[in-house]
């Protein structure tokens, strides 16, 4: 990029914080949540949502255990006003929730807020103004006195109405593009705009230092959020708010550091709906905080019914990849992960304590409404291991270990044909192909067995090049007294190196499922699987299963 001038960008400046506190210490309980989903996340649509869609995805909200929702901009518009006047005319609004509007600092915009707040029993009103130095220089040409001046104004209006107002209002002050203002101002307005309030215990006010655009590594926002927790007045009563977009796609680690560095509260979106790249992704930290045993008081345990409304409402895709959300985020195609996924799985299901310690999965699919089914998906750089999971998960064939080689090479033939990946239900009839509809040079007729003094005794029938034959044989087991009698005629000489068993389906009408492993001089192994309501038919089926596979 030698095209760029010289100059062009600058380093964002360090933060002169002697002794920070912020990487010392853990995120041990959640944050207060403000989802403003139908407020920022709604301007930044292609398509606004209309009063319909506005209504599910806040009934969404409250679902999910949102406490603080800002619902909109109701003085910058007649779809806004009349969406908060929908939810207070149809008793929408819990009482254990509060509804956040969003004002600049003008008395007709304060007034016509108020207006659409009537019969709000508790309401934030989110007062804001740019005061980055880019702003105040370039949009407002306005000095530092005067935007200060202006925030000002905006309390007393706030005050004013808030007289008059038959309710709890609460004030939340955002000094936008945050990252962008001197922090010795950003403190000094803010400190202002507290001390006009009149700032107490009972007179709380959320300061909100927005990431308006995203500018640095997440440890210098981490590092603005302690300097301001330290320089704030009546810090006791002051809620730090975070609310930051994702321009540098590094927004949930800057909320997370936030947290680490004295923030209160968190303005988000779901799935990171917002102007330009997005606001910061509140499932993303919510399940992160989860993961690390901290109750995120949020309920994302449907996480596919959140997907469905949201993606409908915003008229947006998820990305496959998106953490916790996405199609594939449960999914392994590699075969190392997958074998190691299988493994992990049967280990979580076999021991005791409930700590959660499946390789390459952070999160427990069951818990956010996922299923195991999708976990190892099969193209062609998957391994053996996927697709011996999928036979088990889906089918209850629990292939012997030493089988999975060989089943593996078999669908993986197919995958690379096809250059795609394969559905378990094509796994399943390759599975079938090869082992249960396969053209056969020795056919089994019948069989009966008989035992003696600890000797097993078989008489097998069997067609072998187009001719029956009736034979009889003997030996330590079954299997062993069913080969010597079929020896007596049969021309490929063969070992049986091992055999297992299960039993498939529910209890009163399962079957026997027999796995048989052969080799001989020229074959290194060769597998055979045989199904019968009787364990020793399917034993003796599985054996000329594995004959038809290896001499051919």
């Amino acid at each position: 990029m030698n095209q760029i001038q010289k100059g062009k960008y600058r380093p964002y400046p360090q933060i002169d914080l002697p002794n920070r506190q912020w990487p010392n210490n853990t995120i041990t309980h959640a944050p207060k949540w403000c989802s403003v989903d139908l407020r920022d996340g709604n301007q930044a649509l292609i398509n606004p949502m209309s009063m319909e869609k506005k209504l599910e995805l806040f009934a969404l909200l409250l679902k999910l255990g949102f406490k603080e929702i800002e619902v909109g901009f109701p003085s910058a518009s007649k779809v806004e006003f009349d969406f908060l006047r929908r939810l207070v005319d149809d008793k929408l609004i819990p009482d254990d929730v509060t509804i956040q509007v969003l004002v600049q600092a003008r008395e007709h915009l304060i007034a016509k807020t108020f207006d659409s707040l009537k019969g709000v029993k508790k309401a934030t009103v989110h007062l804001y103004n740019s005061t980055s130095v880019a702003q105040r220089k370039i949009v407002f040409a306005k000095t530092k006195e005067e935007i200060i001046e202006l925030a000002l104004e905006g309390v007393d209006l706030v005050k004013k109405y808030e007289a008059a107002h038959d309710g709890e209002i609460f004030l939340e002050y955002s000094p936008e593009s945050f990252t962008g203002t001197e922090l010795e101002y950003a403190v000094t307005i803010a400190n202002a705009v507290t001390a006009r309030w009149g700032i107490s215990e009972s007179r709380k006010v959320i300061i909100n230092l927005p990431a308006t655009v995203e500018m640095s590594t997440p440890n210098l926002y981490a590092d603005q959020i302690e300097w301001m927790s330290r320089h704030l007045d009546n810090r006791e009563n002051v809620i730090i708010s975070t609310h930051t977009h994702n321009d540098r796609g590094t927004s949930v680690a800057a909320t997370e550091l936030a947290l680490l560095a004295g923030a209160d509260r968190v303005e988000g979106t779901l799935l990171s709906n917002g102007e330009r790249t997005g606001n910061v992704d509140m499932i993303t930290l919510a399940l992160n905080m989860l993961t690390q045993g901290v109750d995120p008081e949020l309920d994302f345990s449907n996480i596919n019914e959140v997907l469905e409304v949201v993606e409908r409402c915003t008229e947006i895709e998820t990305h496959c990849r998106h953490p916790y959300v996405g199609e594939l985020v449960y999914t392994a195609f590699s075969g190392s992960h997958q074998d190691a996924i299988n493994k992990g799985l049967a280990y979580q299901k076999a021991k005791d304590d409930a700590f959660w310690e499946v390789p390459y999965l952070p999160i427990d699919p069951a818990d956010v409404g996922r299923t195991y089914e999708s976990i190892i998906r099969i193209n062609s750089q998957s391994g053996k291991g996927g697709v011996a999971y999928i036979l088990e998960k889906n089918y209850n064939y629990q292939l012997p270990k030493a089988m999975h080689p060989e089943v593996g090479r078999l669908v993986q033939m197919v995958s690379d044909e096809e250059g795609r990946e394969l559905e378990p239900k094509e796994i399943y009839s390759i599975f079938k192909e090869n082992y249960f509809k396969i053209k056969e040079h020795i056919s089994l007729i019948d069989f009966t067995l008989t035992s003696q003094k600890k000797i097993a005794k078989c008489s097998l029938t069997y067609i072998y090049n187009g001719k029956e034959i009736t034979a009889e044989g003997e030996g330590n087991g079954p299997i062993d007294a069913c080969k010597d009698a079929l020896m007596k005629d049969y021309k490929n000489d063969f070992s049986i190196s091992s055999y297992s068993e299960h039993s498939c389906g529910d209890k009163s009408s399962a079957n026997a499922v027999a796995y048989m492993q052969i080799h001989s001089k020229d074959i290194l192994s060769c597998f055979g699987v045989g199904v019968d309501t009787d364990i020793a038919t399917a034993s003796v089926k599985a054996l000329f299963c594995a004959l038809n596979r290896a001499f051919k």
